[in-house]
């Protein structure tokens, strides 16, 4: 009988992870609409060639060697030897999940990682170089960060993260401020848009071809996130985790919609409008602020942690406007500023963490991305160039770079 218990145990687990990573890949499908919604219609093509392309390369480069260096201390074999085992845990042992549901959860938040440096270097840089970048952040950056977080190795074998109070629930450091460090050295390298600034160096508007397609991208995004932070619960099988779950679902959605009713108030004080782009980065805003510890707070902290994230994102925006770092769908801002924001509010409502160990993890997490990540995107322009020629950036690069356009009935 108590077999009986823990098998149907491990079969709810591993079937609830399964479905929660199946709401995150979901994700790969917001962040196509979102960022083919917020650029040019004539770079609409390659931005979703980029998208579904990134997912196929985070699968196998983290399938190949990402998951071992992550949770298998560096042996390569980890992979074949104990992720594609199965078995039921025995009477005596805790009930857990398949670890090939394991798997398959990590891997897309992975792909999440890479799909935030797809919108940031957008409508300027070459499809082949950036699929060549992300070869190697989901093979190597992102899996050692990962690592020494998740994975509770000791960062270059000098000190552990977690018993310094670092705690990161689904990853608004480990994934997001992660995907935003790596943004943040391609974009640099990258440089600006072609108009998107005057002569006298203010930032001018470039507004997105499809503003209908960005909304939708951000409720599928909405809708994914709840496999995002509700799948780190790690299980549901018992009255305690879903009691968890469902804490964690109510205060993602909290978040979410205090986000987006921050920055929408913001920008109306700021711009006398209610700026739709403004507020649908405010609710991932929120989001991403919350997933750093979702299952805390209370609902009205929760909402007021989203709220901080939607007001902190519009001045952020504003702000690397005007440092000319061009970012043409504010993924830096929402993902990697937020996700800072999202660290340091661990501490108020989780007291394992501390102020101290937050940011320790979050300087270590960023420093090793940025850094490696600006040495990989280096290496690339010096050796194939990263930015496509000024005549293709005014024509699209839909036509340069993917032989076709997206909406060719409109173009002559």
């Amino acid at each position: 009988m108590e077999n009986s218990i823990i098998e149907l145990q491990y079969a709810l687990d591993t079937f609830y992870f399964l479905v929660c990573g199946a709401l995150v890949m979901w994700m790969a499908a917001g962040f196509s609409m979102l960022e083919a919604g917020l650029v040019r219609s004539k770079n609409t093509t390659e931005i979703l060639t980029k998208n579904v392309a990134l997912y196929a390369v985070a699968c196998t480069m983290y399938m190949v060697c990402g998951y071992s260096i992550m949770y298998g201390g560096g042996d390569f074999t980890a992979f074949l030897g104990g992720i594609t085992g199965d078995g039921v845990a025995g009477a005596d042992e805790a009930a857990t999940y398949a670890p090939s549901a394991d798997f398959f959860f990590q891997v897309v938040f992975v792909a999440t990682a890479m799909s935030i440096v797809s919108g940031a270097v957008a409508e300027r840089m070459k499809l082949w170089a950036f699929l060549s970048f992300a070869v190697v952040m989901t093979g190597v950056i992102y899996p050692l960060e990962g690592a020494w977080t998740w994975g509770g190795e000791a960062v270059f074998g000098l000190y552990t993260l977690g018993d310094l109070g670092f705690s990161d629930f689904a990853g608004s450091g480990i994934v997001h401020m992660a995907g935003a460090a790596a943004a943040l050295a391609g974009v640099i390298l990258l440089g600006p848009r072609k108009g998107k600034y005057s002569a006298d160096g203010k930032p001018l508007a470039i507004p997105g071809a499809n503003l209908p397609l960005a909304t939708l991208g951000t409720f599928i995004l909405w809708m994914g996130w709840f496999g995002f932070n509700g799948g780190s619960v790690l299980a549901t099988a018992s009255v305690e985790s879903a009691n968890s779950v469902a804490v964690v679902f109510m205060n993602t959605n909290a978040a979410a919609a205090g986000g987006l009713i921050a920055a929408l108030l913001t920008a109306r004080l700021l711009f006398g409008k209610a700026d739709l782009t403004m507020a649908l980065n405010g609710a991932l805003a929120g989001l991403v602020a919350i997933t750093a510890e979702p299952s805390t707070p209370t609902p009205l902290i929760a909402t007021l942690f989203g709220a901080a994230g939607g007001l902190l994102v519009v001045f952020s925006i504003l702000t690397l406007d005007k440092l000319k770092i061009d970012d043409p769908v504010g993924a830096i801002s929402v993902h990697g500023v937020v996700g800072l924001l999202g660290l340091l509010l661990v501490p108020f409502t989780n007291d394992g963490a501390s102020i101290s160990g937050q940011l320790i993890g979050a300087a270590t997490i960023f420093g090793w991305v940025f850094a490696s990540s600006f040495a990989v995107w280096f290496l690339i322009k010096s050796l194939f160039g990263i930015r496509v020629s000024e005549e293709e950036e005014y024509q699209g690069i839909d036509v340069s770079e993917c032989g076709l356009e997206a909406y060719p009935e409109f173009t002559s």
